[in-house]
């Protein structure tokens, strides 16, 4: 990968990364909680705007992070650490199985209506995909540091 390209890869990544970060913690702090003052009756038609509209806020996000995490992968930058684009590979396969496994089917199910269980499931495995991306986060910018001073 040449040097420009790399440069260009390692920022994108950051950029997705850093990105998915800041998103998934104010979903954890913030909108799954407030998800629990929704009336029942307003539940659904709510829910089903959240998965609409959050999509076009993570979908950019994660196909840049994602398609990034290949590319350093497979043509790691000069002065990366094998170990390091390891890492964020883990880190992103985690992310990405959680939201597929876990998080977009529990929404699926939450679109039938209210549930307090599903809900409280959401939150609670939703930390697994707020630590994979805060250490996503730490990595990309470890990864770009580590090559610019390479």
């Amino acid at each position: 990968m040449s040097e420009n390209i790399a440069t260009a890869v390692l920022i994108a990544q950051v950029v997705g990364s850093v990105g998915m970060f800041g998103v998934i913690w104010t979903i954890q702090l913030v909108h799954y909680p407030l998800m629990r003052s929704i009336p029942d009756d307003a539940f659904v038609a709510y829910e089903q705007q959240h998965t609409r509209l959050i999509s076009f806020v993570v979908g950019p996000l994660m196909a840049v992070e994602g398609l990034c995490v290949l590319a350093v992968f497979f043509a790691r930058p000069d002065g990366v650490p094998f170990w390091a684009t390891l890492l964020g590979g883990i880190l992103e396969a985690i992310a990405i199985g959680v939201t597929a496994f876990v998080s977009a089917p529990t929404h699926g199910r939450l679109e039938a209506g209210a549930n307090r269980d599903l809900l409280d499931r959401l939150i609670a495995t939703n930390w697994f995909r707020t630590a994979a991306w805060t250490g996503r986060a730490a990595i990309a910018v470890f990864m770009l540091v580590a090559f610019l001073n390479a």
